[in-house]
């Protein structure tokens, strides 16, 4: 599979490579393409999901040679406790195990491996830290916020309108969500999109859902939702919601992508057919009612959302209304990327690895 990550610069490499698994496991030379290109492998562990790629450059792209994902929930209960829980360890350190297996076998020697809203929250997520290190030799890097929007601008770029002035993207997590307004220069095709805004909302699906109850929304419960997560994104909108000619929305979460496969009709959820989707803001609307129409048994018996998310759907729907309702653009484009294909881009420009678009 050849993801189409499409790049315009490529940094001076640097050379000095810096594994994140702890001597004692097998990182070893990789042989990965035919022309003996590096393994690459980038893991981001959220408040909901546990996810891994793994990838080698190819020409001013890459090829994906692996992946994994997992809801571990490693964010459940934090809201009330302020802990991670030890079931939820369990379940984090389980699906960190298969990545190491995976990132073991594919030889990736060039790794970046990430924790966000959940390790930065938690009082205990440095004990959960050091489990991870000794149970998998898997040493997580908590990033800040504001790395976190820059990855998911780095990872959802080739995905802008090429005609277009930006967009305003956003991240719906499990423990926070990020906003971003990012624009190039029109005239140029090949401009590089530049953060022009950010803000990260203490909100994600789990946090929100925990807050309100996600198994049994009514209308009501669904207002109280969007109207709390609009306090937050309403005076970052009064401040950067001005001027959205050219402009597009684009979303990079588990919402979104689930709201394409309702929207399509699918019989079971296919990346190929979401990742880069347009959907107007109309369908945006009617897939939304869709959703809130439906019981809880019927959403966790439909397999574009499954018993896992659920719960979570319709708080992420929420934050998607508040977004939609401070930025009202008419099209919204689809990612089901992110975070990790941000960190594949930004290690193989490091290091050179990629031929210049």
């Amino acid at each position: 599979m050849i993801n189409d990550t499409r790049l315009r610069e490529s940094p001076t490499p640097r050379g000095n490579l810096e594994p994140g698994l702890r001597p004692g496991l097998d990182v070893a030379t990789p042989s990965c393409a035919s022309n003996g290109s590096s393994v690459y492998a980038a893991l981001d562990l959220g408040t909901n999901n546990c996810r891994l790629l793994i990838a080698c450059p190819s020409g001013d792209s890459f090829r994906v040679v692996d992946s994994f994902s997992r809801i571990v929930r490693l964010g459940e209960g934090i809201s009330t406790t302020g802990c991670i829980s030890d079931a939820a360890m369990d379940r984090a350190i389980a699906a960190l195990s298969i990545c190491r297996d995976k990132i073991e076998s594919k030889k990736a020697r060039r790794l970046r491996l990430i924790a966000t809203e959940a390790c930065r929250a938690a009082a205990n997520a440095e004990g959960f830290r050091s489990r991870v290190v000794a149970e998998t030799g898997i040493e997580l890097e908590v990033i800040d916020r504001e790395t976190e929007a820059a990855l998911a601008v780095k990872g959802c770029a080739p995905l802008l309108d090429p005609g277009g002035r930006g967009a305003i993207l956003f991240d719906i997590g499990g423990g926070s969500s990020e906003l971003v307004r990012i624009e190039r220069d029109a005239g140029d095709r090949n401009a590089e999109p530049r953060i022009k805004a950010w803000m990260s909302i203490p909100l994600g699906v789990v946090t929100l859902a925990e807050r309100f109850g996600g198994r049994d929304v009514t209308p009501e419960i669904y207002a109280a939702m969007v109207d709390a997560v609009a306090e937050h994104v309403g005076p970052f909108a009064a401040e950067n919601g001005g001027d959205l000619s050219g402009m597009h929305l684009l979303g990079t979460s588990g919402t979104v992508t689930t709201l394409a496969g309702i929207h399509l009709n699918l019989a079971r959820y296919d990346r190929r057919r979401v990742d880069g989707i347009w959907i107007n803001d109309a369908d945006v609307t009617t897939t939304i009612a869709k959703l809130l129409a439906m019981s809880y048994q019927e959403r966790a018996e439909n397999n574009c959302i499954s018993i896992d998310r659920a719960d979570l759907v319709l708080a992420g729907c929420a934050i998607l209304d508040a977004i939609r309702l401070a930025f009202p653009l008419p099209r919204l484009r689809v990612a089901d990327r992110g975070l990790r294909e941000g960190m594949l881009v930004e290690m193989m420009r490091e290091d050179g690895a990629l031929r210049t678009a």
